[in-house]
């Protein structure tokens, strides 16, 4: 998306000094400023209500709270998040990027390298967005073959099947039941823990 497209761009100062510089250059980039805030403490609230594609942070140095508020932002509403920070250093960086900061850029920015930073951050946040998918799905697969083990050792055991056996019941009554083999599993499960 390019900034004709008009990026919808939340703008937080965390810092003293006044952002007018910043957001009259991201205004002549073609990028829409939705919204200031004044510190982060509304975050989550403003982006909620507001909606907008990339969130900018002028700060000093990310606070604590700051960080806090980016973190559940994070949880519950992730976003592109770009950083400019006058201090820069390993740790407030690494700081930032756990809280969800995507692109931590110190000192000011000239105008015209406005563009490729919001567009490497948005793309790395894409791409951050597709790696959490694949490992929660991975996550997700792996549970469900440990739960489907357990059911199948419990039919063994019970039913004196073999585990061709035990897995092939499985799989008829999860279609019967019009279940996920895992779900099946699951209800099999706690009701072994309530029979003893």
């Amino acid at each position: 998306m390019s900034p004709s497209s008009k990026l919808r761009l939340l703008l937080v100062n965390d810092t003293a000094r006044p952002m007018q510089q910043l957001h009259d250059a991201l205004t002549r980039a073609g990028y829409h400023v939705i919204a200031q805030a004044q510190g982060a403490a509304e975050l989550l609230q403003l982006v909620e209500a507001q909606k907008p594609d990339v969130i900018i942070i002028d700060t000093e140095s990310p606070s604590r709270d700051t960080l806090e508020q980016l973190a559940a932002m994070g949880q519950a509403a992730p976003h592109p998040v770009v950083m400019f920070a006058e201090q820069g250093g390993l740790p407030a960086i690494q700081a930032a990027v756990s809280a969800g900061v995507t692109a931590y850029v110190v000192d000011r920015i000239a105008a015209e390298r406005l563009a490729p930073i919001i567009d490497m951050a948005r793309v790395k946040f894409e791409e951050d967005a597709k790696l959490k998918k694949r490992l929660a799905d991975m996550e997700q697969q792996l549970a469900d073959r440990k739960l489907i083990e357990r059911a199948k050792g419990l039919l063994m055991q019970r039913r004196q099947l073999s585990e061709a056996e035990a897995y092939a019941l499985l799989r008829s009554q999860a279609m019967q039941s019009g279940l996920r083999l895992a779900e099946l599993s699951r209800q099999l499960i706690d009701a072994s823990k309530l029979l003893g």
